[in-house]
Protein backbone atom coordinates (compact mmCIF):
# COMPACT_ATOMS: atom_id res chain seq x y z
CA UNK A 1 0.00 0.00 0.00
CA UNK A 2 1.29 3.67 -0.92
CA UNK A 3 -0.15 6.47 0.98
CA UNK A 4 0.34 10.47 0.00
CA UNK A 5 -0.06 13.47 2.07
CA UNK A 6 -0.99 17.05 0.11
CA UNK A 7 -1.58 20.10 1.60
CA UNK A 8 -4.51 22.36 0.93
CA UNK A 9 -3.72 25.86 0.49
CA UNK A 10 -4.90 29.42 0.68
CA UNK A 11 -4.12 32.25 -1.96
CA UNK A 12 -2.94 35.12 -0.55
CA UNK A 13 -3.02 37.18 -4.12
CA UNK A 14 -3.81 37.21 -7.42
CA UNK A 15 -6.36 34.52 -7.68
CA UNK A 16 -8.23 33.75 -10.75
CA UNK A 17 -5.50 35.35 -12.53
CA UNK A 18 -4.29 31.48 -13.13
CA UNK A 19 -7.37 31.31 -15.16
CA UNK A 20 -5.95 30.50 -19.26
CA UNK A 21 -8.74 33.23 -19.74
CA UNK A 22 -7.26 35.71 -18.10
CA UNK A 23 -3.71 35.01 -18.11
CA UNK A 24 -3.23 34.41 -22.18
CA UNK A 25 -3.37 37.77 -22.96
CA UNK A 26 -2.04 38.99 -19.29
CA UNK A 27 -0.17 37.02 -17.87
CA UNK A 28 -0.86 35.26 -14.67
CA UNK A 29 0.74 36.16 -10.84
CA UNK A 30 -0.51 34.31 -7.62
CA UNK A 31 0.89 34.38 -4.63
CA UNK A 32 -0.43 31.30 -1.78
CA UNK A 33 0.72 29.26 0.94
CA UNK A 34 -0.13 25.88 1.80
CA UNK A 35 -1.37 24.81 5.01
CA UNK A 36 -1.63 21.80 7.45
CA UNK A 37 -4.59 20.37 6.33
CA UNK A 38 -4.47 17.50 4.07
CA UNK A 39 -5.94 14.87 1.36
CA UNK A 40 -4.22 11.51 2.08
CA UNK A 41 -4.78 9.22 -0.90
CA UNK A 42 -4.01 5.45 -0.40
CA UNK A 43 -3.54 3.23 -3.52
CA UNK A 44 -2.95 -0.50 -3.00
CA UNK A 45 -2.88 -3.54 -4.99
CA UNK A 46 -5.38 -6.03 -5.08
CA UNK A 47 -4.53 -9.91 -4.86
CA UNK A 48 -5.17 -12.00 -7.69
CA UNK A 49 -8.29 -13.27 -6.13
CA UNK A 50 -9.86 -10.17 -6.43
CA UNK A 51 -11.28 -9.11 -9.71
CA UNK A 52 -12.04 -5.57 -9.84
CA UNK A 53 -10.79 -1.80 -9.25
CA UNK A 54 -12.20 -0.24 -6.26
CA UNK A 55 -12.56 3.45 -5.62
CA UNK A 56 -13.34 4.83 -2.46
CA UNK A 57 -14.27 8.55 -1.87
CA UNK A 58 -18.16 9.82 -0.46
CA UNK A 59 -19.34 6.54 -2.84
CA UNK A 60 -17.84 3.00 -3.15
CA UNK A 61 -17.20 2.02 -7.29
CA UNK A 62 -16.40 -1.61 -8.21
CA UNK A 63 -15.26 -1.54 -11.62
CA UNK A 64 -13.47 -4.25 -14.47
CA UNK A 65 -11.80 -1.04 -16.37
CA UNK A 66 -10.32 2.41 -15.24
CA UNK A 67 -12.53 3.80 -18.42
CA UNK A 68 -15.77 2.51 -16.10
CA UNK A 69 -14.69 4.70 -12.87
CA UNK A 70 -17.42 7.96 -12.59
CA UNK A 71 -15.22 10.00 -10.49
CA UNK A 72 -13.42 11.97 -13.33
CA UNK A 73 -9.59 12.64 -11.24
CA UNK A 74 -9.45 9.05 -10.64
CA UNK A 75 -10.67 7.43 -14.10
CA UNK A 76 -8.22 10.02 -15.87
CA UNK A 77 -5.83 10.05 -13.65
CA UNK A 78 -5.38 5.79 -13.68
CA UNK A 79 -5.76 6.01 -17.56
CA UNK A 80 -3.13 8.60 -17.97
CA UNK A 81 -0.49 6.16 -16.71
CA UNK A 82 -2.40 3.21 -18.32
CA UNK A 83 -2.64 1.34 -14.44
CA UNK A 84 -4.74 -2.00 -16.11
CA UNK A 85 -4.09 -3.80 -13.05
CA UNK A 86 -6.45 -4.03 -10.15
CA UNK A 87 -5.80 -1.64 -7.35
CA UNK A 88 -8.23 -0.46 -4.57
CA UNK A 89 -8.16 3.26 -4.11
CA UNK A 90 -9.13 5.33 -1.24
CA UNK A 91 -8.98 9.09 -0.20
CA UNK A 92 -9.92 11.04 3.08
CA UNK A 93 -8.81 14.63 4.01
CA UNK A 94 -8.85 16.80 7.29
CA UNK A 95 -10.96 19.47 5.66
CA UNK A 96 -14.57 18.99 3.32
CA UNK A 97 -14.16 19.26 -0.13
CA UNK A 98 -15.77 22.41 -2.53
CA UNK A 99 -14.75 24.79 0.57
CA UNK A 100 -12.05 26.97 -1.70
CA UNK A 101 -9.05 25.44 -0.01
CA UNK A 102 -8.18 23.65 -3.42
CA UNK A 103 -9.24 19.58 -2.85
CA UNK A 104 -9.85 18.89 -6.30
CA UNK A 105 -6.22 19.92 -7.01
CA UNK A 106 -4.89 18.07 -3.93
CA UNK A 107 -6.85 14.82 -4.90
CA UNK A 108 -5.36 15.08 -8.05
CA UNK A 109 -1.73 15.44 -7.63
CA UNK A 110 -1.64 13.02 -4.43
CA UNK A 111 -3.38 10.24 -6.61
CA UNK A 112 -0.66 11.28 -9.04
CA UNK A 113 2.37 11.33 -6.62
CA UNK A 114 0.82 7.82 -5.73
CA UNK A 115 1.00 6.40 -8.91
CA UNK A 116 4.73 7.38 -10.04
CA UNK A 117 5.51 5.45 -6.46
CA UNK A 118 3.47 2.47 -7.43
CA UNK A 119 4.99 2.43 -11.00
CA UNK A 120 8.97 3.28 -9.80
CA UNK A 121 8.94 6.43 -11.89
CA UNK A 122 11.06 8.87 -10.92
CA UNK A 123 9.54 11.84 -8.98
CA UNK A 124 9.64 15.04 -10.83
CA UNK A 125 7.34 17.92 -8.98
CA UNK A 126 6.93 20.57 -12.12
CA UNK A 127 5.94 17.48 -13.91
CA UNK A 128 3.57 16.41 -11.11
CA UNK A 129 1.63 19.40 -11.67
CA UNK A 130 1.38 20.20 -15.33
CA UNK A 131 -0.05 16.16 -15.65
CA UNK A 132 -2.92 17.31 -13.12
CA UNK A 133 -3.16 20.45 -14.54
CA UNK A 134 -3.38 18.97 -18.15
CA UNK A 135 -6.32 16.37 -16.66
CA UNK A 136 -7.97 19.50 -15.31
CA UNK A 137 -7.75 21.84 -18.02
CA UNK A 138 -7.29 19.47 -21.23
CA UNK A 139 -8.97 16.54 -20.78
CA UNK A 140 -11.66 17.52 -18.71
CA UNK A 141 -12.28 21.12 -19.76
CA UNK A 142 -12.83 22.44 -16.18
CA UNK A 143 -13.09 26.05 -16.17
CA UNK A 144 -9.89 25.94 -12.91
CA UNK A 145 -6.32 27.37 -13.23
CA UNK A 146 -3.12 26.09 -12.51
CA UNK A 147 -2.60 27.39 -8.65
CA UNK A 148 -4.31 24.72 -7.09
CA UNK A 149 -2.20 21.94 -8.96
CA UNK A 150 1.02 23.57 -8.59
CA UNK A 151 0.56 24.68 -5.11
CA UNK A 152 -0.59 21.14 -4.02
CA UNK A 153 2.64 19.44 -5.52
CA UNK A 154 4.99 22.04 -4.30
CA UNK A 155 3.78 23.33 -0.69
CA UNK A 156 4.94 26.24 1.34
CA UNK A 157 4.75 30.36 0.58
CA UNK A 158 5.14 30.62 -3.57
CA UNK A 159 4.29 32.39 -6.59
CA UNK A 160 3.22 31.00 -9.70
CA UNK A 161 3.81 33.91 -12.70
CA UNK A 162 2.19 32.15 -15.79
CA UNK A 163 3.31 33.58 -19.28
CA UNK A 164 0.77 33.76 -21.89
CA UNK A 165 1.64 30.19 -23.22
CA UNK A 166 0.93 28.95 -19.99
CA UNK A 167 4.42 28.32 -18.29
CA UNK A 168 4.57 28.59 -14.94
CA UNK A 169 7.62 29.72 -13.22
CA UNK A 170 7.90 28.86 -9.51
CA UNK A 171 9.59 30.91 -6.54
CA UNK A 172 9.16 30.07 -3.31
CA UNK A 173 8.87 33.31 -1.21
CA UNK A 174 11.20 33.57 2.38
CA UNK A 175 8.90 33.33 5.42
CA UNK A 176 10.32 32.85 8.82
CA UNK A 177 8.74 30.96 11.72
CA UNK A 178 8.13 34.07 13.42
CA UNK A 179 6.31 35.90 10.26
CA UNK A 180 4.20 32.05 9.92
CA UNK A 181 3.15 32.45 13.63
CA UNK A 182 2.12 35.76 13.15
CA UNK A 183 -0.19 34.94 10.18
CA UNK A 184 -2.00 32.12 11.71
CA UNK A 185 -2.27 33.97 15.21
CA UNK A 186 -3.83 37.38 13.78
CA UNK A 187 -5.41 36.09 9.77
CA UNK A 188 -8.26 33.87 11.18
CA UNK A 189 -10.61 31.42 9.61
CA UNK A 190 -13.50 30.28 9.33
CA UNK A 191 -15.97 27.91 8.17
CA UNK A 192 -19.11 29.41 6.79
CA UNK A 193 -20.59 26.20 6.90
CA UNK A 194 -21.09 26.37 2.94
CA UNK A 195 -19.74 23.85 0.42
CA UNK A 196 -20.31 24.52 -3.07
CA UNK A 197 -17.95 23.68 -6.54
CA UNK A 198 -15.39 26.04 -7.84
CA UNK A 199 -16.71 24.80 -11.32
CA UNK A 200 -19.63 27.13 -11.12
CA UNK A 201 -18.40 30.05 -9.60
CA UNK A 202 -15.70 30.69 -12.11
CA UNK A 203 -17.62 29.71 -15.32
CA UNK A 204 -19.41 32.99 -15.47
CA UNK A 205 -15.64 34.48 -15.02
CA UNK A 206 -14.15 32.37 -17.42
CA UNK A 207 -16.71 33.05 -19.73
CA UNK A 208 -16.75 37.18 -19.67
CA UNK A 209 -13.19 37.09 -19.80
CA UNK A 210 -12.72 34.65 -22.89
CA UNK A 211 -16.01 36.60 -24.91
CA UNK A 212 -14.90 40.34 -25.33
CA UNK A 213 -17.86 41.29 -26.76
CA UNK A 214 -20.10 40.59 -23.30
CA UNK A 215 -21.14 43.21 -21.28
CA UNK A 216 -19.35 41.94 -18.29
CA UNK A 217 -15.67 41.31 -20.28
CA UNK A 218 -14.48 44.91 -19.53
CA UNK A 219 -15.36 44.73 -15.78
CA UNK A 220 -14.20 41.53 -15.25
CA UNK A 221 -10.72 42.13 -16.92
CA UNK A 222 -10.13 45.19 -15.55
CA UNK A 223 -10.85 43.36 -11.70
CA UNK A 224 -8.38 40.64 -12.64
CA UNK A 225 -5.49 43.26 -13.60
CA UNK A 226 -5.97 44.96 -10.42
CA UNK A 227 -6.01 42.04 -8.34
CA UNK A 228 -2.85 40.84 -9.97
CA UNK A 229 -1.37 43.89 -8.67
CA UNK A 230 -2.48 43.35 -5.27
CA UNK A 231 -1.37 40.06 -5.42
CA UNK A 232 2.42 41.32 -6.20
CA UNK A 233 2.26 43.93 -3.77
CA UNK A 234 0.98 41.63 -0.98
CA UNK A 235 4.00 39.69 -1.95
CA UNK A 236 6.50 42.77 -0.93
CA UNK A 237 4.37 43.05 1.96
CA UNK A 238 5.00 39.08 3.23
CA UNK A 239 9.06 40.11 2.25
CA UNK A 240 9.05 43.23 4.92
CA UNK A 241 7.01 40.86 7.11
CA UNK A 242 4.56 43.73 7.50
CA UNK A 243 1.54 41.52 8.11
CA UNK A 244 -0.78 44.79 8.48
CA UNK A 245 -0.30 45.57 5.39
CA UNK A 246 -1.44 42.65 4.42
CA UNK A 247 -4.77 42.35 5.98
CA UNK A 248 -5.56 46.42 4.45
CA UNK A 249 -4.66 44.78 0.86
CA UNK A 250 -6.86 41.92 1.70
CA UNK A 251 -9.72 44.77 1.87
CA UNK A 252 -8.64 46.19 -1.29
CA UNK A 253 -8.50 42.73 -3.19
CA UNK A 254 -12.34 42.40 -1.61
CA UNK A 255 -13.70 44.97 -3.46
CA UNK A 256 -11.91 43.96 -6.46
CA UNK A 257 -12.82 40.57 -5.83
CA UNK A 258 -16.62 41.69 -5.88
CA UNK A 259 -16.89 42.88 -8.89
CA UNK A 260 -16.11 39.62 -10.84
CA UNK A 261 -19.14 37.86 -10.39
CA UNK A 262 -22.43 37.57 -8.25
CA UNK A 263 -21.62 34.67 -6.78
CA UNK A 264 -18.22 35.41 -5.57
CA UNK A 265 -19.97 36.45 -1.86
CA UNK A 266 -23.20 36.30 -0.21
CA UNK A 267 -25.38 38.66 1.39
CA UNK A 268 -24.91 37.66 4.92
CA UNK A 269 -21.10 37.46 4.36
CA UNK A 270 -20.95 41.32 3.29
CA UNK A 271 -23.13 42.10 6.08
CA UNK A 272 -20.90 40.21 8.42
CA UNK A 273 -18.15 41.48 6.88
CA UNK A 274 -18.92 45.17 7.47
CA UNK A 275 -19.48 44.52 11.03
CA UNK A 276 -16.27 43.07 12.15
CA UNK A 277 -14.11 45.68 10.28
CA UNK A 278 -15.90 48.41 12.61
CA UNK A 279 -16.47 46.59 16.05
CA UNK A 280 -13.22 44.37 16.32
CA UNK A 281 -10.76 46.24 13.89
CA UNK A 282 -10.39 43.86 11.05
CA UNK A 283 -8.40 45.68 8.26
CA UNK A 284 -9.43 42.80 5.99
CA UNK A 285 -10.83 39.80 4.89
CA UNK A 286 -11.46 37.42 1.49
CA UNK A 287 -13.64 34.63 0.82
CA UNK A 288 -11.24 31.46 0.00
CA UNK A 289 -10.92 30.56 -3.32
CA UNK A 290 -13.17 31.21 -6.04
CA UNK A 291 -16.02 32.52 -3.34
CA UNK A 292 -19.52 31.45 -2.62
CA UNK A 293 -19.07 30.05 0.70
CA UNK A 294 -16.57 27.59 2.30
CA UNK A 295 -13.47 29.37 4.72
CA UNK A 296 -13.57 33.21 5.47
CA UNK A 297 -10.36 34.91 6.22
CA UNK A 298 -10.14 37.90 8.56
CA UNK A 299 -6.80 39.56 10.02
CA UNK A 300 -7.15 41.64 13.00
CA UNK A 301 -3.95 42.54 14.52
CA UNK A 302 -5.11 42.95 18.28
CA UNK A 303 -8.58 41.57 18.79
CA UNK A 304 -8.59 37.78 17.94
CA UNK A 305 -10.38 36.25 20.90
CA UNK A 306 -12.96 38.77 20.94
CA UNK A 307 -13.04 37.93 16.98
CA UNK A 308 -13.37 33.94 17.85
CA UNK A 309 -15.75 34.66 20.51
CA UNK A 310 -18.13 36.72 18.10
CA UNK A 311 -17.80 34.28 14.83
CA UNK A 312 -18.88 31.14 17.30
CA UNK A 313 -22.12 33.46 18.34
CA UNK A 314 -22.65 33.53 14.38
CA UNK A 315 -21.92 30.12 13.51
CA UNK A 316 -18.72 30.37 11.98
CA UNK A 317 -16.25 28.49 14.20
CA UNK A 318 -12.57 29.08 13.73
CA UNK A 319 -10.54 26.46 12.11
CA UNK A 320 -7.21 26.45 13.62
CA UNK A 321 -4.29 26.21 10.56
CA UNK A 322 -0.47 26.71 10.40
CA UNK A 323 1.56 27.06 6.92
CA UNK A 324 3.15 24.22 5.71
CA UNK A 325 6.13 23.99 4.07
CA UNK A 326 6.19 20.40 2.04
CA UNK A 327 4.04 19.46 -0.72
CA UNK A 328 2.42 16.03 -2.33
CA UNK A 329 4.82 13.48 -0.64
CA UNK A 330 4.50 9.43 0.00
CA UNK A 331 4.26 9.00 3.48
CA UNK A 332 3.80 5.56 3.60
CA UNK A 333 5.49 2.94 0.69
CA UNK A 334 4.70 -0.85 2.10
CA UNK A 335 5.59 -2.28 -1.50
CA UNK A 336 8.90 -2.21 -1.30
CA UNK A 337 8.78 -4.22 1.95
CA UNK A 338 6.88 -6.69 0.35
CA UNK A 339 8.92 -7.22 -3.02
CA UNK A 340 11.57 -7.98 -1.03
CA UNK A 341 9.77 -10.33 1.65
CA UNK A 342 8.26 -12.46 -1.61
Amino acid sequence: MIITRTPFRITLGGGGTDLPSFYQEHGGFVFAMTINKYMYLMLHRLPVTERKTIVRYTQVEYVNAPEEIQHPLAREALKLHNVREYVELASMADLPAKTGLGSSGAYLVGLLTAIRAYQRKPLDVAQIAEEACHIEMDILKEPVGKQDQYMAAYGGFQTLEITRDGRVTVSAVPVDFTTATELSHKARIYYTGIQRSATSVLKNQDTASRDKRSPEHNRVVESLCQIKEIGQQIKQAFLKHDLDTFGRLMDKHWQAKQKLSKNVSLNFLDELYARVKKEFDVLGGKVIGAGGGGFLMLYTPQRVRELDAFMVQQGLPPVSYFPAMQGAHVVSDLTVSDEFAS
